[in-house]
């Protein structure tokens, strides 16, 4: 991953309003070149409206928004040559073959590579003969993907582009986001889907509420979260709870579950070492942990109806 150069997509201060309705709140976003760069936060967040604006299909309120260093509202023919996209919720022509989409959407950026479409629709299971009015929706999702990785592109916006998959296919659109990646591509991946974000991400943004609230690499983020230890151990749970560092203590049968502060590991590991255990797990912090962070209290009028 190159941070040398200008960012893939860049925007400063991204405001729209829909209305009385606020759907990006002053967001700051920079995605680097050839980095899978997560974008995190649950539906109603202000990432699809981020993505429609990236595309130039709406505009801004007010605020920067760059992809390749262009304007894509001033000029979306120029911004998007080098972009392949995927929704998230899938619309077909529905009397056309699936085929005929593929081929429909890949002529708008100049061709698939016939031998890579070949190769991706083998993988997928897919079946390009049907008609798209017949598709399930994890169908119409692979026809997107098809179109979207048959034609080597620049930049991938993929939003929530795994809903619909099921998990041997969800392997196979990890699989071709990490060859997109190897070839130099850079990918913006919107999604709710932790694990998703956890497996294929170098480095994440939390939006939340339209707002950009932690962005950085996974070991970056993981340092602002708790790790949480569970032992068995013949220390009672009244000294454990006195220990530095320590929060939110449970009893669970005879273990003893608990969160550490980072600042405080050291002092914690040496008090279990005297502590007389005879069981231990230690969990990292995860993404999730994170997410809740910032969404688990979230009162429901900061919730947003935009996407």
């Amino acid at each position: 991953m190159r941070t040398d150069q200008a960012p893939v997509v860049h925007t400063s201060r991204l405001v729209k309003d829909f209305g009385r309705t606020t759907a990006l709140a002053g967001l700051d976003l920079t995605v680097t070149q050839g980095e899978v760069h997560g974008f995190l936060g649950p539906n109603g967040a202000g990432k699809s409206t981020t993505l429609r604006v990236l595309l130039g299909l709406i505009r801004p309120t007010s605020g920067t928004v760059r992809v390749f260093g262009i304007d894509p509202w001033a000029e979306p023919v120029k911004a998007h040559r080098d972009v392949a996209y995927v929704p998230g919720d899938v619309t077909l022509w529905p009397n056309l073959t699936g085929g005929e989409v593929i081929d429909l959407l890949t002529g708008l950026r100049g061709g698939a590579d016939q031998a890579l479409r070949r190769q991706l629709i083998e993988e997928f299971d897919f079946d390009p003969r049907k008609r798209a009015r017949t598709y399930s929706r994890g169908n119409r999702q692979k026809t997107a993907l098809i179109a979207a990785f048959s034609r080597p592109a620049k930049l991938y916006l993929l939003d929530e582009p795994s809903s619909g998959l099921d998990p041997v296919m969800d392997a196979v659109f990890r699989r071709h986001v990490r060859r997109v990646t190897a070839e130099g591509a850079t990918v913006l991946l919107s999604s709710h889907i932790l694990a998703e974000v956890e497996q294929l991400c170098d480095r994440v943004t939390i939006i939340r509420a339209g707002a950009a609230v932690e962005s950085g690499t996974l070991a970056e983020l993981r340092h602002l979260t708790r790790t949480r230890f569970r032992i068995i151990a013949s220390t009672p749970a009244e000294a454990v709870s006195s220990w530095q560092g320590v929060y939110d203590l449970r009893t669970d049968g005879d273990a003893v579950e608990f969160d550490a502060d980072p600042a405080h590991l050291g002092h914690v590991m040496e008090s279990l070492a005297a502590a007389g255990i005879t069981g231990i797990t230690a969990a990292p912090p995860s993404l999730e942990e994170l997410f809740l962070r910032h969404y688990g209290q979230q009162p429901p009028a900061e919730q947003s109806t935009v996407r």
